[in-house]
């Protein structure tokens, strides 16, 4: 028997088993016959015949095939993600996005783009090179919902609720330069390019969520 072992996204594993199959099961069909009944001694007729069906390799195929579709299906439900949570602790899928892509006016939150890493599976964000004390500003017009000031993870962070479940995450910063609950719009310096929390060097974090679950900033950013 070999067995495998796969980490499934939400904290879930998938566990399977490879079984050498015996001669006999090559052309035993699930529901038996009456002789093959009567060859087993244990139990009753009802419970062999039920044991039968489900231990048959293809009933046990189907139930595997179920349970694998199942649990790869409860993986693209949105979860909440908190503000300090690791990068790559964050659950990420892709949804409608439609909310932002009819809203006018989404801009990049640098004067000067530079994309150093784009968004993966790993990355569920996209990082921009500058320089600390390069401003930025919020992608489009909304309310400051929290700030974080932490030496790990997202470091100096602001997040910004833009309505209908969309924030964006601003990670990173040397310096911040709003308050909680204030309103911003597209000429609002949020903060400054830093490399505060888990950083190897001056840039930008941003995230965009989808009711707390990042999406790639590729679909709403201007082309």
């Amino acid at each position: 028997m070999i067995r495998f072992s796969f980490n499934l996204p939400i904290k879930r594993r998938l566990h399977l088993e490879i079984v050498k199959r015996r001669e006999g099961d090559i052309d035993e069909s699930i529901f038996p016959t009456i002789e093959s009944i009567k060859k087993v001694r244990k139990g009753s007729k009802v419970s062999r015949y039920f044991r039968h069906v489900f231990e048959h390799k293809n009933m046990k195929k189907i139930f595997g095939v179920n349970m694998t579709l199942l649990i790869a299906a409860s993986t693209i439900y949105p979860t909440h993600v908190s503000l300090r949570a690791a990068e790559t602790e964050n659950s990420v899928i892709s949804q409608n996005v439609a909310v932002l892509t009819t809203q006018k006016g989404v801009q990049y939150p640098l004067e000067k783009i530079k994309i150093t890493q784009t968004y993966k599976f790993y990355h569920p964000g996209v990082d921009f090179d500058g320089m600390t004390g390069d401003s930025i500003k919020p992608i489009m017009a909304g309310k400051v919902e929290a700030i974080d000031r932490s030496k790990y993870a997202y470091g100096n962070a602001v997040l910004i609720d833009h309505g209908n479940s969309i924030t964006s995450l601003y990670a990173h910063l040397s310096k911040i330069e709003v308050t909680v609950n204030e309103e911003v719009d597209m000429n609002t310096e949020i903060g400054e390019v830093g490399a505060t929390g888990r950083s190897t060097g001056d840039h930008l974090h941003l995230e965009i969520r989808d009711h707390g679950v990042p999406f790639n900033p590729s679909f709403v950013l201007p082309k």
